[in-house]
């Protein structure tokens, strides 16, 4: 049979040793979303420039298009 005074320093080393783990979780966890926001901030910005040289591409295709078409009118 245990003694209650010997369980408490126990218990409370092994409440401790959760805690300290926690604490590390947490700070892994804080990492993780910082470097996720970042990667989505960076993924953002890819998709803008994406979209401008599809408006861009897509200006030019049918300027090209158009040109087409009068110079086939005009023969």
């Amino acid at each position: 049979m245990t003694h209650p005074m010997l369980e408490q320093p126990l218990e409370l080393a092994l409440l401790e040793n959760k805690v300290d783990l926690l604490i590390e979780r947490f700070h892994a966890v804080k990492h993780e979303n910082e470097a996720l926001k970042n990667q989505q901030e960076l993924l953002l910005e890819e998709k803008l420039q994406l979209l401008e040289k599809t408006t861009l591409a897509r200006t030019r295709v049918e300027a090209m298009i158009n040109r087409l078409k009068a110079m086939e009118q005009g023969l």
